[in-house]
């Protein structure tokens, strides 16, 4: 083989070998081109749904419960000898501090009679803040108490009690019973 034919033969391999991968190149950048067009629509659409799920979520309440009871409990109250009947849950210094309220249903038997409820807490230094809830109605009516009505009470660490309380004083009748379920405290 002569000097000439040496190159040429050269020439004609790397002239195959380049265009090889030019036709690689035009390839992947055709594949390329179509996994962009194909890509960025999808990646639009996650992006909206992704925003508006972040908007729902804040835009919802969602709310973390500890029940503490959820079955009904039945205040029977007879003031004839008793001045006060009261329905009592311990709650074993119970760490309230990272709640932000109670949250309880409620009913009356008696259509007719007016019924107010005393909702207590007491710590464990024997610290007491009530609310009243006035005109317990003859149907389930939930009731949602923030922690800031219990003016009196600073540290929710050690809670030692939850008290329902029907007195004589805050009932028409002398006798009823009054229902209670679903207590809860809210995050």
């Amino acid at each position: 083989m002569e000097k000439k034919d040496i190159y040429e033969h050269l020439a004609k391999i790397y002239l195959d070998a380049s265009s090889k991968k030019k036709k690689k190149h035009i390839k992947d950048s055709k594949f390329l081109r179509n996994s962009c067009l194909i890509s960025i629509p999808v990646l639009a659409v996650l992006s909206v749904l992704t925003y508006n799920i972040i908007q729902n979520h804040r835009n919802s309440r969602f709310e973390v419960a500890l029940y503490l009871q959820n079955e009904a409990v039945k205040i029977n109250f007879n003031f004839d000898p008793a001045k006060k009947e009261v329905y009592d849950l311990k709650l074993n210094q119970l760490d309230l501090s990272t709640y932000r309220g109670l949250v309880f249903s409620a009913k009356k038997t008696d259509i007719t009679d007016t019924v107010n409820l005393k909702v207590e807490f007491t710590t464990r230094f024997k610290e007491r803040s009530e609310v009243y809830i006035k005109n317990i109605p003859s149907h389930w009516q939930e009731y949602k108490i923030p922690f800031t009505e219990f003016r009196k009470i600073i540290d929710w660490s050690g809670m030692s009690n939850l008290t329902f309380t029907v007195e004589e004083w805050n009932a028409k009748g002398k006798k009823g019973v009054l229902y209670v379920d679903n207590v809860k405290f809210l995050k």
